[in-house]
């Protein structure tokens, strides 16, 4: 044994073993070869780590490493790690059953942990199939261009080796920092143990105990980074489709706009290119864009690929091939394969200069008008399939300079992460100033710090509707809080039916894109726009859809707790409430945001649907105003139009008034939707949406609350930083099942009751009571020196 600054090196033979502590909740254990150093991927944000104060003793034969929260008893012969709290209970431990509980066989890393019925598993990034708890499952992880996948595909598009374990009510995650093809057997082979390995590479994981999910998912993304706030007009509608016309681009945006269905962004598919050459314009698509851009409010995304078609009169070619940029085959020479623009040859993003060239190419877009970038085909996949290669490079393929070259099985997973860095640094390079946002289809864990994730090219059927719910709420449970489906689905076309029932999950997703694909690959022609079913169903879209665009505050406040905590915004009810077992295996509801559940409907011709509601609160329906208790099972009735939604009690939900689009207009009023039991309260966040003067302090945070005393009802607020310059002139708090008031008063200032909401929207300190309805309608100037009191 060698004592290390932060822990322990242990002589295991022909191996070392590193047990390093990075935080009193937060262990790396690694097993490498003699004579090696623990690796770090690029997946790792954070290696600063202030190391917590620990002892080591030893009790018997084993070596006891103690910190603030953990005991983690440590086995030589045969090596084996135990990680217990404080209290003595077993958090996690290596399965003894077998001889050896963990290192290599035949160059394979792997480990194996002992579990126990009852003990459930989520995460491991992007998942196919309909279950969210993937306990007795067997999974896999290599980044495929799996178009149209199935609830049974193993290998889709993103590697985030991270999950998290529920045991006892107490969470603990484990991140496998291991780029090779891995591979998760989750107790599908026995009850008694799960394992996990990988095909190359190190034994190298991470340990986080909770005891919260959030906890874990806290100090993982500290781990692996946070994501940055969002621009705000990424949180509104987008709409694409493979294949538009230029002119059909337009005439899209412009009926929106006549329609008065929200919108902020036309993505620009690979028919904008010249022939598919990356950073080349179609004079078309450009003009369309100069077009687009003169409606007022619209943005525009660009998609991109690596791939670079070989043409000698090809500028990006040419100067790639002098710079030696390209990635390669075993011989030395420039890997070329198919894809949409022919042959092509593909970017060595492991290196900084690669990556730095082409976040500079990115001027030839964004200097256009340009406003996001989509990153499409970074499996990498290549349209080849044959006994040495799979829809992608051949494995014996290399990156990296000659003397230190990373083969193509190391780096296939981090390919698409480095891309995103590369194109998240092209708008520090050419838009300096402005929050970058980037779209990617392939992510590495840590990817959430560069882009935002979609799930691929899914299909038109209700299995993938059914499926997109338990594979969002499992990537948010991986660190990415910015996902989202192709709306209506991408492959194939939607029936009516389907369509309202996908816009009505779409109209609260994280990132909300309709995308469809090229009417040439579909057997019915059949857009996808809000309209294109017909009138009841865009009747439909558009209610959910200005509902989305009411929730912005709201939705744009989750955003910004992602940032500081890594917090899902789509969140399985286990994640507030893992407590509660009944929770466990839900995979057909979520929470959007801290205060909304929703219940969907995603099966054929389901008129009626069984809801869980957690106990621990109390809900109200969104829509009727009924209040339940939780802790049971309803059964509600569910017309085309309808989507379940229910409020957790004691919530204070900030809305505003529907836009055409997110910056159309200043936010001068929010209102303040509130389901008071005894206390709701909320912290306010608002900055300008747009840039990084936040991170300078220019931000504003205020503090609410509304607390029931006696017969009275008191509103406050406590402004906390007021470091922006808000055009926020009002409040309405808006409280639900209240009784109408004798009088509200600010100290001695009274407030005037008026006698309709349209003539309460005109004026300030004053009030409606909706008697129908038990609502009551308060407007208070946010300069209100007083509480309000509600008699």
């Amino acid at each position: 044994m060698q004592k290390l600054p932060n822990g322990v090196k242990l002589d295991l033979g022909t191996n070392d073993a590193y047990i390093r502590v990075f935080a009193k909740d937060l262990v790396k254990v690694s097993v490498v070869k003699k004579g090696e150093k623990d690796p770090t991927s690029r997946g790792i944000a954070k290696t600063n780590w202030k190391t917590p104060k620990f002892s080591l003793k030893n009790k018997g034969t084993d070596l006891i490493l103690s910190t603030e929260e953990l005991n983690v008893s440590i086995k030589t012969k045969p090596f084996g790690i135990k990680f217990m709290d404080k209290q003595g209970n077993v958090i996690n431990e290596d399965y003894m059953g077998n001889g050896s509980t963990s290192g290599y066989e035949d160059g394979k890393p792997y480990v194996f942990k002992k579990t126990q019925k009852g003990e459930n598993f989520y995460g491991f990034g992007e998942q196919a199939g309909l279950d969210l708890n993937k306990r007795g499952k067997s999974l896999g992880m290599w980044n495929t261009d799996a178009y149209s996948y199935t609830k049974d595909t193993k290998y889709v598009y993103t590697t985030i080796p991270f999950f998290m374990g529920l045991k006892d009510k107490k969470a603990y995650g484990i991140f496998f920092d291991n780029t090779h093809r891995s591979y998760y057997e989750m107790a599908s082979e026995s009850d008694d143990y799960y394992y996990f390995y990988a095909n190359g590479g190190s034994l190298t994981y991470y340990f986080a105990y909770g005891p919260q999910i959030s906890d874990v998912l806290d100090r993982y993304t500290q781990l692996t980074g946070k994501m940055e706030v969002p621009a705000e007009w990424t949180l509104g509608l987008h709409q694409s489709k493979w294949g538009y016309t230029p002119e059909e681009i337009v005439n899209v945006a412009k009926t929106y706009r006549d329609k008065k269905i929200p919108l902020d962004t036309m993505h620009f598919d690979i028919d904008y290119m010249n022939e598919h050459r990356v950073f080349t314009w179609d004079e078309n698509y450009k003009k369309a864009l100069k077009d687009l851009k003169a409606m007022p409010g619209f943005k525009a995304i660009a998609i991109n690929d690596p791939g670079v078609k070989v043409d000698e009169n090809y500028d990006v070619y040419k100067e790639g091939t002098a710079k030696d940029y390209w990635a390669k085959n075993a011989d030395g020479t420039p890997f070329v394969g198919p894809v949409w623009a022919g042959d092509s040859v593909f970017p060595d993003f492991s290196k900084k200069e690669v990556r730095d060239w082409w976040s500079k190419k990115h001027s030839v877009l964004l200097n256009e008008g340009i406003d996001g970038m989509w990153n499409d085909m970074n499996e990498p996949a290549v349209f080849v399939d044959n006994d040495t290669q799979h829809h992608t490079m051949p494995l014996d393929a290399y990156f990296g300079p000659e003397d230190h070259k990373i083969p193509h099985t190391e780096y296939h997973n981090q390919y698409g992460h480095d891309e995103n860095e590369a194109t998240y640094d092209a708008f520090k390079v050419n838009k300096p100033g402005t929050r970058p946002f980037v779209l990617t289809r392939d992510m590495y864990a840590g990817s959430q710090r560069w882009a935002a994730l979609w799930t691929g090219d899914n299909a038109s059927t209700w299995e993938h509707l059914q499926m997109s719910l338990p594979m969002n709420m499992n990537i948010g449970l991986s660190g990415v809080a910015f996902v989202g489906n192709d709306i209506g689905g991408f492959a194939q076309r939607p029936t009516p039916e389907m369509y309202a029932r996908w816009i009505e999950v779409g109209a609260f997703l994280p990132f909300s894109r309709i995308h469809y694909d090229s009417d040439a690959k579909a057997a019915v022609k059949q857009g996808q726009e809000p309209w294109a079913f017909g009138p009841e169903i865009e009747k439909i879209s558009k209610k959910y859809i200005e509902m989305r665009y009411q929730l912005l505050p709201y939705l744009y406040n989750e955003f910004k707790e992602a940032a500081d905590t890594g917090k899902p915004v789509q969140q399985p009810l286990v994640y507030q409430f893992q407590n509660d077992e009944k929770t466990y295996n839900i995979s057909d509801q979520y929470m959007f945001g801290d205060s909304m559940m929703l219940a969907p409907v995603v099966k054929e011709g389901q008129t009626q649907r069984d809801i869980y509601l957690p106990r621990g609160t109390k809900w109200v329906n969104y829509w009727t105003g009924q209040e339940y208790n939780g802790g049971q099972t309803i059964s509600q009735n569910v017309a085309l139009g309808d989507l379940p939604i229910f409020v957790k009690k004691n919530s204070m939900i900030p809305t505003r008034d529907v836009q055409q689009y997110t910056d159309e207009k200043p936010l001068t009023n929010l209102t303040l939707d509130t389901y008071l039991d005894q206390k709701a309260s909320y912290t306010f966040y608002e900055d300008d949406g747009k840039t990084y003067q936040y991170k300078q302090g220019k931000f504003n945070q205020t503090n609410l609350s509304v607390l029931r005393q006696g017969k009275n009802i008191v509103f406050t607020q406590q402004k906390m930083a007021k470091g922006y310059e808000s055009k926020l002139k009002q409040y309405t708090l808006k409280l639900h099942t209240v009784n109408k008031p004798v009088k509200v008063q600010a100290g001695n200032q009274k407030y005037t009751a008026v006698q309709t909401l349209a003539e309460n929207q005109k004026k300030s300190r004053s009030y409606f009571y909706d008697n129908k309805n038990d609502i009551l309608y308060v407007n208070i100037p946010v300069d209100e020196k007083s509480s309000i009191r509600i008699k």
